[in-house]
């Protein structure tokens, strides 16, 4: 069983050091022991759950998500219900950002598409920034 210093646990998994800091302030990792020199030694264990951490904030489940899956994680023979539920919904907060997104590219397009790239005098992107009740969108 390798240990790691935590710059060398930061380098493993692209979590900056004062981050693994916090998660340990929070919870979410465990106090590593330390070495006579005070310096933190971190296990295998640390490393895959900080990885699990990190690959799951890049997905953007919010914190209190992520806490949840941590604590279905440690019960092996549980069902997977209730992480299924926390997968939909970030799989609906996601498909809801796509919409939106989208119907903004559409709103960004037509700007452009509707204006005749004269002068500013003549500019319907101006027009239309300075009216949000003409835009068609919720962004």
């Amino acid at each position: 069983m390798r240990d790691f210093a935590i710059g060398e646990l930061a380098a493993e998994t692209g979590v900056k050091i004062p981050t693994i800091r916090y998660y340990e302030s929070i919870g979410l990792i465990d106090a590593p022991p330390r070495t006579t020199g005070n310096q933190r030694r971190y296990g295998n264990a640390a490393l895959e759950r900080l990885k699990f951490i990190a690959h799951a904030r890049a997905m953007g489940f919010p914190m209190p998500s992520l806490k949840a899956m941590l604590r279905i994680a440690g019960h092996k023979d549980a069902p997977c219900t209730d992480l299924d539920e926390l997968v939909r919904d970030r799989l609906v907060e996601v498909d809801d950002r796509i919409a939106r997104l989208t119907a903004l590219r559409g709103e960004l397009s037509s700007m452009l598409d509707s204006h005749h790239h004269g002068t500013i005098g003549e500019c319907r992107i101006v027009e239309v920034l300075s009216d949000h009740d003409r835009c068609a969108t919720e962004h």
